[in-house]
């Protein structure tokens, strides 16, 4: 058992400042404004965007109040679906001043810090998710300095490789990029790993060659079908539509058609693929409950920078929420054991239509 502890608001606030911070051994003290009476807090949540507007009521025609930056952690005060809309997505919070959209605010209520360091760690790794809003990643570079690396965040999911004593004398787990094959360092307080039972495949007595996926590009919905029985559906957002040739070449339109899921991955380093710790990089660490289903490299998968389910937000991948991704990655075959970093196979059917 690991002991864990949920964090208060002042713990939220400074952990959301020491991640953007610089090295973590010249982090300056951090001031936690007083404490006001707002109203019960229902929750808390990460902006994930360069920035978004603060509205005075919740609609896009109210006024704006002012802007939130990325990964700046808010505490939310109310939760309605306005008759503003929009249509696919009317969820509003209301904050302690103003209202903002959910599209891009990711909800870290279950947050917590995890107490008790594992003891050892299995030679294949073991899969370990991100439990606090942000941290911050970095890369030894000296014996006696590591240099800041990758963002990561909360529900994003990682191979833990060996534990260490960090230069701060607390434990440090190593981790190890699956892209860049590259080692990095977070504190151990920061990760929990991923229990196996909750990685066991969903109806393993139905056949394969009964069950089937349907995604709607029109509707944003994934529906999944046991012969002919609707057993989960929910909405997705697929691919961004490319009026013209992208950088690499490959468009951004989700492709239509039948498909199998071939390859799937618990854990995903998808973007450019840079070793960087520029701040407004397109790298996306630790995709969770990736199931790849086409030879660009398209997948279904958890999405952590977005929710906005029900419109097109994607460069192609099928976003899901994480919960109900990993719905998916557990119902569909091929099934990936427990230290598997991937498995390949002809596995459930896909059609997109």
């Amino acid at each position: 058992m690991i002991a864990s502890q949920y964090l208060s608001r002042r713990e939220f606030l400074k952990l959301s400042a020491l991640a953007a911070g610089g090295l973590f051994l010249d982090i300056p003290s951090v001031e936690i404004p007083e404490e006001k009476d707002f109203g019960q807090v229902i929750g808390r949540g990460r902006i994930t965007s360069q920035a978004i507007y603060r509205y005075q009521e919740p609609s896009f025609r109210s006024l704006r109040q002012g802007m939130l930056k990325r990964d700046e952690i808010i505490e939310l005060y109310e939760e309605i679906d306005s008759s503003n809309g929009p249509a696919h997505n009317p969820r509003w919070y209301r904050l302690r001043d103003g209202w903002i959209h959910s599209a891009y605010l990711q909800r870290v209520d279950g947050a917590r810090l995890n107490l008790t360091p594992l003891e050892g760690v299995p030679e294949q790794g073991l899969l370990a998710e991100v439990t606090v809003p942000i941290t911050r990643s970095y890369q030894p570079i000296r014996k006696d300095r590591w240099a800041p690396l990758y963002y990561l965040y909360f529900q994003s999911l990682h191979w833990i490789t060996g534990i260490e004593t960090g230069l701060d004398g607390n434990i440090w787990y190593r981790l190890k990029d699956d892209l860049l094959n590259v080692p990095s360092f977070v504190p151990s307080a920061h990760l929990s790993p991923v229990p196996w039972q909750e990685l066991s495949p969903i109806s393993p007595e139905i056949p394969d060659d009964e069950k089937r996926i349907e995604v709607s590009i029109e509707e944003q919905t994934l529906t999944a079908y046991e012969a002919e029985s609707l057993v989960f559906q929910t909405k997705v957002s697929t691919g961004l539509h490319s009026d013209g040739p992208t950088p690499n070449g490959i468009p951004t339109d989700t492709p239509t058609g039948h498909f199998r899921v071939q390859t799937k991955m618990p854990s995903r380093h998808m973007g450019n693929g840079e070793l960087t710790d520029e701040f407004g990089a397109y790298e996306l660490l630790g995709v969770p409950w990736v199931c790849f289903f086409h030879k660009d490299g398209i997948a279904l998968h958890g999405t952590y920078w977005h929710d906005n389910f029900g419109r097109q937000m994607s460069h192609g991948c099928v976003n899901m929420r994480i919960e109900d991704a990993k719905w998916i990655y557990r119902w569909t075959s091929p099934v990936v054991a427990r230290h598997e970093w991937y498995h390949r196979d002809w596995g459930t059917r896909l059609v997109i239509r």
